[in-house]
């Protein structure tokens, strides 16, 4: 339904965006980007769930880890709730509260439509909370980062596709004239491999009296080109391959780069998920020991592969696939 905004609500909208008239967060290109980098995303981590928690249930899974950062599992068949025995062996986005000496969340607060009441589960007794990052955040601020980015380029790569097929402007004086520019462009548009005018339309050109005049765009190669706009989409997409743990070279190696230099990006590209990964396994070791009978595993889908890019330089053969699991 409409709702009229007053002043202060129309400021704070306006004043949300820099530059203010630019909203690229509103279009269907932006969604289009986002739910494509959350789907590249979520391929940099394989979880191993149970079978009870397959799946619709797994893809809830993933959408907690990134959007939220972390989610509560919790055993409720005992629950001193009536209405939240039936849950079971579960686990759900919670908001936290309460700290300990050292600052951490002590108490988590489970709120469902299913239940009459918002459950307070104490952190390590009643539940345990499975972190992907140790400042408790998602990555949605990643992607909407380069959603943000490869959006704008979108726009622009395809003003540049209808741009670049003017490469003149033609001005006839007369119908006739206009009449026979349109016919001459078809026909070379049309791949005729000669075209034929009145030799009266050529004279002259120059000067005032001439039926027609060209305007010719003869700086197209210091302009912005298609080429070039799609060569940085290709590199704003393995800058974000890079921040989420996958492996990924520059777009465009050097003439004089070495090897090793345009392999150097693995590691990068690495950093983060190993932050991921240790976070999770410290995660993973607290949750075994409230419930030793879940079985959950994890496994970064890329760290084999430059673990082996680095043997294969070094020489050495590749370690075998490891998982951890809980």
């Amino acid at each position: 339904m409409y709702a009229p905004l007053n002043y202060d609500k129309i400021n704070l909208i306006e004043g949300t965006f820099t530059p203010s008239p630019v909203k690229n967060r509103n279009n269907i290109s932006f969604d289009y980007w986002f739910r494509s980098l959350f789907h590249r995303a979520q391929s940099s981590i394989i979880f191993g769930l149970p079978s009870f928690w397959q799946g619709e249930i797994s893809d809830f899974w993933y959408y907690c880890l990134y959007r939220f950062g972390y989610l509560s599992i919790q055993d409720l068949t005992k629950s001193k709730y009536a209405d939240a025995r039936k849950l079971g062996m579960c686990f759900n986005p919670v908001g936290l509260t309460g700290y300990d000496f050292y600052f951490q969340y002590t108490t988590a607060l489970l709120s469902n439509p299913m239940l009459k009441e918002t459950l307070e589960l104490e952190i390590g007794k009643d539940c345990c909370i499975i972190k992907l990052t140790p400042d408790y955040m998602g990555i949605f601020d990643v992607i909407d980062f380069y959603a943000d980015k490869l959006s704008q380029l979108d726009n622009a790569i395809n003003m540049s596709i209808i741009n670049n097929k003017f490469a003149y402007v033609m001005a006839g004086k007369t119908k006739g004239a206009v009449a026979a520019l349109k016919k001459m462009m078809d026909q070379i548009n049309a791949g005729t491999p000669a075209v034929f005018l009145d030799q009266r339309l050529m004279n002259d050109r120059e000067s005032k009296d001439s039926p027609f005049q060209f305007l010719e765009r003869s700086n197209l190669k210091n302009s912005y080109l298609t080429t070039d706009q799609l060569m940085d989409l290709h590199t704003l997409l393995s800058d974000f391959d890079a921040e989420v743990g996958i492996p990924t070279v520059a777009y465009q190696k050097k003439e004089r780069m070495t090897s090793y230099e345009s392999e150097s990006k693995l590691a990068d590209g690495a950093s983060r998920a190993l932050t991921w990964k240790n976070s999770l396994e410290a995660s993973f070791k607290k949750c075994k020991e409230l419930y030793p009978e879940l079985d959950i595993s994890f496994k970064l889908r890329w760290e084999n592969f430059t673990n082996e890019n680095n043997n294969d330089r070094n020489g050495n053969s590749s370690s075998d696939e490891r998982t951890t699991s809980v």
